[in-house]
């Protein structure tokens, strides 16, 4: 920890640049998830700065994930288990209200979209350049840590990246999936000219979409078993759509590609629903040579046709959030207008409905639903976007 004498300095540092709009002395409320998986509202202690690289963040928006849901629903993801009271959310944008003495990129009143997983920055994964996979990364809302539904939040400077002025906070809240999207497609490789089939319409599959058509993707088709959802894909970027039946998936591979005129298959699936149908349908659906990038999370157990790689001599990859240069090229495609993601918001809430909003997400409702931080008026937010 660094020192008292430079943490006061900064603390009046941070008095005396506080914005207008910031208000000072605002408690640290937070939206927590019981043992019991029940959801309460509790004032917690206010987060202090614990590196001299630290930044404390106000939490403005915060979009809903489906992981938040599972934890909610199911108590565990895995081998991550709900078994202490927790705060959920991960994807959410913010106001910095206080840097350490050695933070050199940011300023307080920056508005910032959040990367909420830090590393050890020692072991051989993040220095090898592949911190997403350091077993001692400290991920928000992932048991035993509490994530960012509450007034504050702490990260280091380096996973806080400034949101161009035209970038609302709703969108700065959706950079953390459209990471997940940059990361799916750059481990597809070059995708100019390639033709891309993505399983699944959620908010990961359609920023799969958008991403791949951004890296210059031919063909883009989107999977699901909605319409509806289909509907908004088209709209979205989606140069064909499919909609799943219940046949075989070899069945459903072979409609799929005569409709589409993908004859000999895809180069690229991103699977982004991880159910079993989808994940067979889809490796019949790949081309000879083929790249299978599996995004989505379903059953931790599935049977798929594994000579069907071996035949293809297909590349088959697993993909887990987003490393080194994915946030930056997020950030970067919003910026350029490459790609827009306000039309994913269909559902807004504040602080105090924050289990109607996880009770919408269930009942899957919408795309995306974003829950203000405490005290955040939206007036407020829309007018503080263009500052």
């Amino acid at each position: 920890m660094f020192s008292t004498e430079s943490a006061q300095n900064h603390d009046q540092k941070l008095n005396e640049e506080k914005p207008a709009w910031s208000t000072q002395d605002v408690p640290n409320h937070a939206f927590v998830l019981l043992e019991t998986r029940k959801f309460g509202f509790e004032e917690r202690p206010m987060p202090t700065l614990q590196s001299p690289r630290d930044v404390l963040i106000r939490v403005i928006a915060t979009g809903l994930c489906g992981s938040d849901i599972h934890y909610w629903h199911h108590g565990r993801i895995g081998k991550y288990v709900v078994d202490n009271p927790i705060i959920l959310g991960h994807e959410s944008a913010g106001i910095v209200e206080a840097c350490g003495p050695d933070v050199k990129s940011l300023a307080v009143g920056d508005r910032v979209a959040l990367e909420p997983g830090v590393g050890c920055n020692t072991c051989e994964a993040c220095r090898s350049g592949r911190y997403n996979l350091c077993g001692s990364m400290r991920f928000a809302a992932t048991p035993p840590y509490d994530g960012t539904l509450a007034t504050y939040y702490i990260l280091p400077e380096e996973c806080c990246f400034v949101l161009p002025p035209h970038i609302s906070f709703q969108e700065g809240a959706l950079v953390e999936p459209l990471a997940v999207a940059v990361h799916c497609c750059r481990l597809a490789g070059d995708m100019q000219g390639k033709s891309v089939i993505v399983f699944g319409a959620g908010p990961i599959g359609l920023l799969g979409c958008a991403v791949a058509r951004a890296s210059g993707a031919a063909t883009v088709v989107v999977v699901d078993i909605v319409q509806s959802r289909l509907d908004f894909a088209t709209r979205f970027g989606a140069t064909a759509t499919y909609l799943m039946s219940s046949q075989l998936a070899e069945v459903n591979a072979d409609i799929m590609l005569a409709q589409t005129r993908l004859s000999e298959g895809a180069d690229v699936i991103i699977e982004a629903t991880g159910a079993e149908p989808c994940i067979n349908c889809g490796i019949h659906a790949l081309k000879r040579g083929g790249t299978f990038v599996q995004a989505g999370l379903g059953t931790p157990v599935v049977s798929f046709p594994v000579a069907q790689i071996c035949d293809k001599e297909a590349t088959f990859k697993g993909s887990f959030r987003y490393g080194p240069g994915d946030y930056k090229f997020a950030v970067e495609l919003l910026r350029s207008g490459r790609i827009s993601v306000k039309e994913l918001v269909t559902h807004e809430f504040s602080f105090v409905e924050a289990e109607q909003a996880f009770i919408n997400v269930l009942e899957r409702r919408g795309i995306k639903s974003i829950i203000y931080g405490p005290s955040v008026d939206k007036k407020l937010v829309n007018e503080t976007a263009m500052l």
